[in-house]
């Protein structure tokens, strides 16, 4: 990674391009359903499995028993120890989970 700095000493580094995958979170306490964002050329487990204590996710909707909305949030972050499973949206739909 390189860092470039301006005059007034800002620092920019390099952006680091994404792609969004919908995918379903299961945690300790609740079901996720949301975006995970995965470096190009990787999959989504190598981003489950990075050294970072939070997961990001946009877009998310926390799930109640009964499948509805309890909360919804443009980014969350999901603490990584308290995650159980995680699945690609379109596997869950199929698998009719969701």
């Amino acid at each position: 990674m390189t860092l470039d700095y301006d005059d007034k000493g800002k620092i920019f580094t390099e952006v680091v391009p994404k792609i969004a995958i919908p995918a379903v979170v299961q945690t300790t306490q609740h079901l996720i359903r949301g975006n995970v964002h995965v470096r190009r050329d990787e999959r989504l487990k190598d981003e489950l499995d990075r050294d970072e204590l939070f997961l990001a996710m946009t877009d998310a909707s926390v799930l109640g028993t009964d499948g509805q909305a309890l909360h919804e949030a443009r980014f969350m972050a999901v603490r990584r120890a308290q995650i159980v499973w995680v699945m690609p949206a379109q596997g869950a739909e199929e698998a009719g989970e969701v």
